[in-house]
């Protein structure tokens, strides 16, 4: 006869949520009033040529049209944050959706270059009603830059490890060997996600590194 009072099995504790972005509020308020700044910029200046041809109402018609939707891209952008649970990303723009690194079908790794500065990012693809996050791995500007925490990287790399459809193995070692170049000191331009964002060429937005690419990178490294 079991002990009515013996206490239930405790429920296994949640997986920590790790934050995979930098919150930095000041930045974030430049990057919106930039952003501001550009919305008015080229809304006046097609809401002027329109204004010009086809008088003020359709002016101020067509600035309204520009600015709609690149206000919407900018409080999109603003709104974005990457968490990983267990090894599940959860991303948040106006809603929270979830994408399993594990499962994931299509994994690259993909270089965007604004104004001089190259962002290195994972691109997840989990093939579930086009289900896609991006996570931003490393930002540079000439000869410095920043990158996500020891801890973080460090996660991802053992998410991404267990995941076989996509050949994860080869973007876990490449975290791994960002991990062990920053142990030994190396300046940042020694480092790995460094010297594959030098390595894309300049002049385009945005850059896809496939598997077979990445691959290929990482059988060079020590």
């Amino acid at each position: 006869m079991s002990d009515e009072n013996e206490h239930p099995a405790a429920e296994p504790a949640a997986p920590e949520r790790l934050p995979l972005f930098h919150d930095e509020t000041r930045a974030r308020r430049r990057r919106g009033c930039s952003g501001l700044v550009g919305v008015v910029l080229v809304a006046a200046a097609f809401g002027g040529i329109a204004g010009l041809i086809g008088g003020r109402i359709t002016g101020l018609v067509v600035a309204g049209v520009i600015a709609l939707p690149l206000v919407y891209l900018m409080a999109y952008n603003l709104r974005r944050r990457v968490w990983l649970e267990g090894t599940t990303l959860l991303v948040r723009t106006w809603g929270v959706r979830r994408v399993d690194l594990v499962g994931a079908e299509r994994l690259d790794l993909v270089i965007g270059d604004v104004r001089g500065t190259r962002t290195v990012s994972l691109l997840v693809n989990a093939g579930q009603r086009g289900k896609v996050a991006k996570v931003d791995l490393a930002v540079f500007s000439g000869a410095g830059g920043r990158e996500l925490g020891v801890l973080q990287l460090r996660r991802l790399a053992n998410a991404l490890l267990n995941n076989t459809e996509a050949n994860g193995l080869v973007f876990s070692e490449l975290l791994v060997a960002e991990l062990r170049s920053e142990a030994r000191g190396d300046a940042v331009a020694d480092r790995p996600l460094y010297r594959l964002a030098s390595a894309a060429p300049s002049g385009k937005y945005v850059q896809r590194f496939t598997m077979e690419a990445v691959s290929r990178f990482v059988a060079t490294l020590d």
